[in-house]
């Protein structure tokens, strides 16, 4: 759920891909049933749900699981969820954000924390590493959606604050705050996006290699397989010859 990223297709490729499915709408449900009872049922006036709804839709994500999703949250007796933010360090001394929604938290901090000592890391207090990050909204269209040029363009108009196009897509970051009137703007040229959401975007990244790569992959992706979590995001950047080490 963290969006397009090489590290997440590494992930992808060494996991159970139906099992991935099957959590990743779990999460995604998730998000819609507490966006729907912090907020209004209805997209229209509840911008966080319209913001999960697409990124159910993103992910092909049945509209009847969608409705189911939004229907749990006027169901009395249901779960109530809270949202935890956790941050620590990854190996090489990556900073590292988990967003969760947990109905226990003292479960979820255990689990968290336990991943993050196994795995080369340690949490931190908050604010230990998100001064590292901006919080952003971020909408992203494939490839052939419209040239870079093209899109750059729509996206100044819009009100986008940067756009960036290569093979895999086009990502464009804009004010958290715009998030909707710019993806609207842009919707109305290039149709629906593959993602729209307010997301941690890095303010600087921290050159990983091989030997310790495989470490921090295996600890986000370890992050990102709890039932709690939600997204995950880091500040780490890899070379391509590492990134072909860890992916043969």
């Amino acid at each position: 759920m963290a969006g397009h990223s090489k590290f997440k297709n590494i992930m992808h490729r060494k996991g159970a891909q139906d099992k991935k499915r099957s959590k990743l709408f779990s999460k995604l449900a998730k998000e819609i049933t507490v966006a729907a009872k912090m907020g209004m049922p209805d997209a229209d006036h509840n911008p966080r749900l319209r913001v999960a709804i697409n990124a159910a839709r993103a992910q092909s994500m049945p509209k009847d699981n969608i409705e189911r999703a939004i229907k749990k949250s006027a169901e009395q007796g249901g779960e109530n969820y809270e949202e935890v933010r956790y941050e620590g360090f990854g190996p090489a001394g990556v900073g590292v954000i988990v967003e969760a929604l947990t109905d226990n938290r003292n479960r979820t901090a255990s689990e968290i924390r336990a991943i993050f000592a196994k795995n080369g890391g340690n949490l931190g207090e908050t604010g230990a590493v998100s001064f590292s990050f901006e919080r952003v909204g971020s909408i992203e269209y494939a490839a052939d959606a419209a040239d870079a040029d093209a899109m750059f363009e729509a996206a100044i108009e819009a009100g986008a604050d940067d756009c960036t196009s290569d093979d895999e897509g086009h990502t464009l970051i804009c004010d958290a705050e715009s998030l909707h009137e710019v993806a609207n703007a842009l919707e109305a040229s290039f149709g629906a996006a593959n993602a729209v959401s307010i997301i941690w975007k890095p303010s600087n990244t921290i050159p990983v290699e091989a030997d310790q790569g495989e470490t921090l992959l295996r600890l986000l992706d370890l992050l990102d397989d709890s039932d709690d979590v939600q997204q995950v995001y880091a500040n780490f950047e890899m070379s391509d010859s590492v990134m072909e080490q860890l992916s043969a």
